[in-house]
């Protein structure tokens, strides 16, 4: 039997419940295991408003505004490429993937701007954040951003949210 991943997933704004703790963990195990991740390893997720992921950004990024997620990858990988047994935590053996953080703010913003639910939006906002910590970019406007879009919306078709 395959050892379980370690997602914890916290939150300083109210009305997040077990209910989409759940939800958020079962989109992550999904992701992973679309991209072959099939080894015991660990995602911290935090879910906050825009004023705190505002400061990380400025802090962390230098950048001044607020974002719907950031990503912090524990390695730097290629799309494709997985860390090894030897990046395993030895008090846990479980492999630290990174952190991400998702503000609800902008979760339910950029779904109402897009039509769609709240709930299609975090979805596609946690396969986006899994993607960047397993080494995906969009930084440019062509094959890069293509092939993580291409991932994106096969793990949403995966997770029968579709657009």
């Amino acid at each position: 039997m395959a050892k379980r991943h370690y997602i914890p997933v916290t939150a300083d704004v109210p009305g997040i419940n077990e209910g989409l703790r759940a939800f958020v963990r079962k989109v992550i195990r999904t992701a992973l295991s679309a991209e072959g991740v099939d080894f015991p390893c660990e995602v911290d997720v935090r879910i906050t408003n825009d004023t705190r992921i505002h400061q990380v950004n400025l802090d962390m990024r230098n950048v001044d505004r607020p974002t719907d997620v950031l990503s912090f990858p524990m390695f730097d990988l290629t799309p494709g490429e997985l860390p090894g047994e030897e990046d395993a935590d030895p008090a846990t053996g479980l492999i630290p993937l990174g952190d991400m953080m998702i503000s609800m703010e902008r979760v339910q913003a950029q779904a109402k701007e897009y039509g769609h639910s709240n709930r299609r939006e975090l979805a596609y906002l946690v396969v986006h954040s899994v993607l960047h910590l397993l080494g995906y970019d969009h930084l440019d406007e062509g094959p890069q951003k293509a092939q993580m879009r291409a991932r994106e919306d096969a793990i949403m078709a995966e997770l029968g949210i579709e657009r």
